[in-house]
Parts: structure tokens; sequence; C-alpha cells
């Protein structure tokens, strides 16, 4: 196929969409952080072990009452990170992007794909492609910010999210799963009322193909029907493929979706890669309803110190991070220059190393609880 022209991202229409940017910016990287971090603690775990040993979802577990996310987050503000630095120039953001990626792997990150670690390796080596080929959820679970950042410009946000997912992800279901999160994302960005979500959902899926389409209406259908979410994961699934990602998480958004907090915390209830899809309808949520939307003491609680390190820098996708990103992002979008966040690498790797312990006692409490 030729290659198409692709237009920079427009300037927003603010006044005409009362769309407060940095707003919805900061939202779609803080709900994508509320549901990482709520759903860690359970990843891997089947919806029954899930009702059994977590009664209520309405705080975090992993570590005490604070939240720690894992790779959903901090790959999806690497990504605001490049975009906020490239934003008119896809080829530089893909290979910022790549970079910073393989930067995030040599700090030793925790709760990392197979098919994303193989493609940090093909990074390291220097290959040209680093994609392989994979059919998990990474490529989508950080597709959601591209979205929301060109939420008015479809073909740019199309080929940019492609691109993206490429990365790391070349499975055709997988690129597609990474276009629908972002298109779901960019259409929350116009979001005003209940009535919106199936007509945001039609909309999203019209960039996708058969395959991925299949899912999709199964998962409107069960939405539709009113089922319970434990039904809708056995219909669906609930695993790291990608199919079913996109389904359970379409069936939360359509359900549930009047309430941030009952999205996250349903897609977690369906069991298996909680985190990654609770990352996913929470970063939907953040696009709909902003920062001022999510719930504030869930924000509160996020890990947001640098507790190993005297650096001041912020942490590696702690809501201060990721607030910072969201000026950095609305101001990329203005045209306006700005001084990217930083934060701590070696902050980041301390903290790794530190939890690792937490996060092996986690992986055999959950092989015990099946």
């Amino acid at each position: 196929m030729a290659p198409v022209s692709h237009p920079n991202p427009a300037p927003p229409q603010r006044e005409k969409l009362g769309v407060n940017l940095r707003d919805r910016f900061a939202g779609v990287l803080l709900g994508t952080a509320i549901g990482d971090a709520l759903g860690l603690p359970m990843e891997g775990m089947g919806a029954a072990a899930i009702a059994r040993t977590y009664p209520r979802i309405d705080r975090f577990f992993l570590l005490g009452r604070t939240g720690f996310v894992s790779d959903d987050t901090e790959q999806s503000a690497l990504v605001a990170q490049s975009l906020a630095r490239h934003p008119q120039e896809r080829e530089r953001f893909v290979r910022a992007f790549q970079w910073s990626l393989l930067g995030w792997f040599l700090r030793l990150p925790w709760g990392i794909g197979f098919g994303t670690l193989r493609a940090c390796l093909r990074i390291a080596l220097g290959l040209r492609k680093t994609g392989v080929s994979s059919a998990g959820n990474g490529a989508a679970m950080r597709a959601a910010i591209v979205g929301a950042f060109v939420y008015d410009a479809p073909a740019t946000r199309r080929y940019w999210v492609d691109e993206l997912a490429r990365v790391t992800h070349l499975d055709k279901r997988a690129v597609e799963g990474a276009r629908f999160v972002a298109e779901l994302a960019a259409q929350g960005m116009n979001y005003s009322g209940a009535d919106d979500l199936p007509r945001f959902v039609k909309s999203a899926a019209s960039v996708v193909d058969e395959a991925s389409a299949g899912a999709l209406e199964q998962a409107q259908r069960l939405a539709h029907d009113g089922v319970s979410i434990d039904i809708a994961s056995k219909e669906l699934g609930s695993t790291g493929f990608i199919l079913h990602t996109v389904a359970i998480t379409t069936f939360c958004f359509l359900r549930f979706g009047h309430d941030p907090a009952l999205t996250m915390t349903e897609a977690i209830r369906a069991g298996g890669d909680t985190d990654s899809n609770a990352a996913i309808v929470g970063a939907w949520m953040g696009a709909m309803y902003g920062e001022s939307g999510l719930p504030t003491t869930l924000i509160g609680k996020l890990h947001d110190s640098d507790w190993f390190t005297s650096s001041r820098s912020m942490t590696l996708g702690g809501p201060s991070h990721l607030r910072a990103l969201g000026d950095d992002l609305e101001k990329a979008r203005g045209g306006t220059a700005s001084t990217l966040a930083a934060y701590s690498w070696v902050g980041a790797l301390a903290r790794n190393a530190a939890l690792y312990p937490v996060v092996l006692a986690h992986a055999f409490r959950v092989l015990f609880s099946r």
C-alpha cells in the first residue's frame, strides 16, 4: 500500500467543545494509574478468587494502602513524554519512545510482558524493526494518551498509534487493539452525557477489522443484555490476549461507564489481566471526565515521593509526574515550549529493586489461590 499524507495535529477547538485539555490529559494518565495500581495485586487471579479474597476493592492492596503502578502507567507516561517532545514529528516521536523504553527496561521493571521484553532486547541490539509477533495487550495499554492528544485529527491518530504499537507488537490484532483503545479515548474527549457511550463504541469499532470487530460485537451484545461481570468474563475472556482485552474493557465501559471507580473495579472483578484491563478503562474514564471526575482519595494514595534518593525529581508514574505531563501536553498542543517533567532514574531503579520481594510474594499468593 502506498504511503499517504498525514496531517499534523490541529489546534484544539477549546471554546466550541468546552474541553479542558490539561484536565483531560492528566485524567487519562491518572485514570491509567488508578486502574493499574488497583488491579496489580489481583493480576493473574480468577474472578472467584478475587471475590473471595477482596470482597471490597475500594483501596490499594499491594503494600499497605499506597498504590504502586506498573508497566501500564510507566509506559503511558513515556509515551506522553515523547509526544510532548515531538508533537508534530511522528518519526522522532516513535524513536524517542523507543529509547525511553530501553531506559525503562534497564531499570529492571517488574510486570513486563514477554512481547515487550523481546522488543526491548531488539532495541538494545540496535535492530531497525523492534516489534515482535505477539497478540498481547502491551501496545493497547499505552495507546489511550495518543488518542486523547490528537482527538480531533483522525488520520494522524490512526497512523501514529499504529507506528507506536509496532515498536513492540507486530501482530495485526495487537495493532488493531491499540488503535481501538486510542480511538475510544479520542471519542471520550467529546463526552457530554451517558447516551454517548454506545455511540462512542460504535464509532471506535469502525477502525478495526473482522477478528477484533467480532469480539467487540459480542461485548456490546452482552452489555446491552445487562449481564453480570462474572458472566461477561466467562463469555469474553479476561486474559492478556488482546481480543479478550478489548472485549472485556468495552463491556465494562458500556455497562458501568457512568461511574469511573465502578468501571475500574468491575474490570478487576473479571479476573485475569486485572491491572491492564483496569488501566485501559481508567484511561477512558479520564478522557471522559478529566482528573476532576476521578476518585480524589485514590489519586492521593498513589505513590508520589522519592523514598530512595535525595533527588527532588518526581517519581515516574506518580501523580505529580502525570499532572506535569498533562501540562506539557497541553502546551505542546498549543505550540508552546515547556520544561518537560523530569523524574529520578535512580529512584525508579531503587524502587523496583526494593519492591521485587513484594511482587514475588504476590505472584506466589496468586499461584496458590487458584
